[in-house]
């Protein structure tokens, strides 16, 4: 059998064009700017390029403020690591600000958030611990906690709420540290969404399955109705990849279904690592037929401060 036969082609006869009359992505007016040193913030945070995560880091630091100048929420879903790595302070200073309205924890960032008003310090070795099935087992944290979403529960409370209320009545030595101290000190709302057998807690002899599961659905519906209030204001998902965006979803869902459109809505998911559910769940689903969803990656005790310090320029 006869094999087919190539016919080279005659490159001498490819067209051309010139580069100049072509729109080209990266323009002067989009570089960076040279570094001096003693630069003030403001200068360093204009000198950064206009292109790609940089121009939307400066984009979302404007939505940002913006929503705070024109009375829109600000939303911040986040997982325990923020805390865990020394964000609490900034946070705080953001909800005193009045720039961030309300927030919603998962589990662990309840856990860490008491242990810095406790005792000024969080986060066990857990490799170390798990040999000898200590892991997990700290008294005051599991007894604390427990304690607390048991009283919320008899008192109609969500878990952030009773937890934090808790913090002050027992007039904790670091609680200037606890975002949940704060919040209930400035009555914002901080929901805490628990998946049973996922938090040190739930191993501690005191839980009450009935007490989490009540406060944790009490804070659902608090979510909702913060998220109802989302049009044309932002979302932050800060390090959580399964829980936050899950429960996100559901209360946009839930939200539009009792008459809430939540058009108009930037999300932003902000993690070291992006994962399927922030990038379906929070950026693209919610914000398909308006609005604008982002992804900033990198590591959030850098990506964080750099994009607080962007929204008080923009302030």
């Amino acid at each position: 059998m006869a094999h087919k036969q190539f016919k080279p082609l005659d490159f001498a006869k490819v067209r051309t064009y010139s580069v100049t009359k072509r729109f080209s992505k990266v323009q002067t007016s989009l570089l960076g700017k040279k570094l001096k040193k003693g630069a003030s913030l403001s200068s360093f945070i204009r000198g950064l390029p206009d292109i790609l995560a940089a121009q939307n880091l400066r984009t979302i630091a404007g939505k940002i403020a913006e929503c705070h100048r024109k009375n829109r929420t600000v939303l911040l879903g986040m997982g325990a690591h923020p805390i865990k790595v020394g964000l609490s302070p900034l946070i705080i200073d953001f909800m005193e600000r009045g720039i961030i309205d309300a927030l919603a924890f998962n589990g662990a960032g309840v856990i860490h958030d008491f242990e810095l008003a406790y005792m000024g310090e969080t986060s066990e070795d857990v490799a170390a611990a798990l040999k000898d099935g200590s892991f997990g087992m700290g008294e005051e944290t599991g007894a604390f906690i427990n304690q607390a979403i048991s009283e919320g529960s008899k008192n109609h409370l969500g878990v952030g709420a009773a937890v934090g209320q808790e913090i002050l009545k027992a007039r904790l030595p670091h609680r200037k540290l606890s975002i949940l101290a704060t919040a209930a000190r400035l009555g914002i709302p901080v929901t805490c969404h628990i998946a049973i057998g996922t938090d040190i807690i739930h191993m501690h002899p005191k839980v009450d399955g009935k007490a989490l599961g009540d406060c944790s659905l009490r804070d659902f519906r608090t979510l909702t109705s913060v998220v109802a209030t989302l049009g044309g204001g932002v979302y932050l998902n800060v390090g959580s990849a399964v829980v936050l965006p899950e429960v996100f979803l559901k209360a946009v869902s839930l939200a539009r279904n009792l008459g809430n459109p939540v058009q108009n809505l930037t999300t932003v998911n902000l993690d070291f690592l992006q994962h399927y559910r922030p990038l379906t769940n929070v950026v693209n689903r919610p914000t398909l037929e308006s609005g604008k969803g982002y992804n900033l990656t990198g590591h959030m005790e850098i990506m964080v401060p750099l994009l607080f310090a962007g929204i008080l320029e923009e302030l």
